[in-house]
């Protein structure tokens, strides 16, 4: 019994009087931080295809969403919880409901789909206004680089006219969701803005 007391004062004394749950603490590494992400976009954008990238699923049977997905991705020491929320134009009016505690935004756009563009883009700038989305950092994937057709990023940002977008952090980033080309880079940048 001696030597166990006498253990315990010694592990008491060597981490400064916190006791062995202070010692604990500190050998468990850091908890990842969690993030809430929104992923939004009109139908046939390919929110749930770069979800399921993310999410290393497989992309072969991809449905639309009739309501919502979530799924939880590790990157850059956090816990991304997506939210992947239907685009069909029923379901656009519940996205607000949504809105709450969201760190980043991921607007997804169908570069191949010119004439949905304006559509987009008001549905974007329209979501930009709720109080709840002032300050949350906004990352643009221009979707379907892949197909011959498709428009470049820099010309959906001018079409949209993206650079009106004073006094928020946003960025416009190429990809094609359905090879997973340049959505490490789209991840990388929300992942450094969430840290400022």
């Amino acid at each position: 019994m001696g030597a166990i007391l006498l253990c315990c004062a010694i592990i008491y004394i060597t981490i400064g009087g916190g006791g062995l749950l202070s010692l604990l603490r500190k050998l468990r590494p850091n908890p990842e931080k969690e993030a809430r992400i929104l992923l939004l976009g009109l139908d046939n954008a390919g929110k749930t295809t770069i979800l399921k990238q993310l999410a290393s699923e497989d992309i072969t049977t991809v449905t639309p969403t009739a309501g919502f997905n979530i799924k939880s991705v590790a990157a850059d020491g956090f816990k991304l919880n997506v939210w992947d929320i239907g685009g069909q134009w029923k379901i656009r009016p519940y996205w607000k409901n949504y809105f709450a505690n969201t760190d980043v935004l991921i607007y997804v756009i169908d570069c191949t789909d010119r004439a949905r563009l304006p559509e987009a883009g008001s549905e974007l700038f329209e979501m930009l206004m709720d109080n709840r989305l002032k300050q949350v950092p906004l990352l643009v994937f221009a979707n379907k680089q892949d197909m011959p057709d498709a428009m470049t990023a820099s010309e959906v940002a001018e079409r949209m006219n993206l650079v009106q977008l004073q006094g928020r952090t946003w960025e416009i980033k190429a990809c094609t969701a359905v090879n997973g080309t340049g959505l490490k880079e789209g991840m990388d940048w929300v992942c450094q803005n969430m840290k400022k």
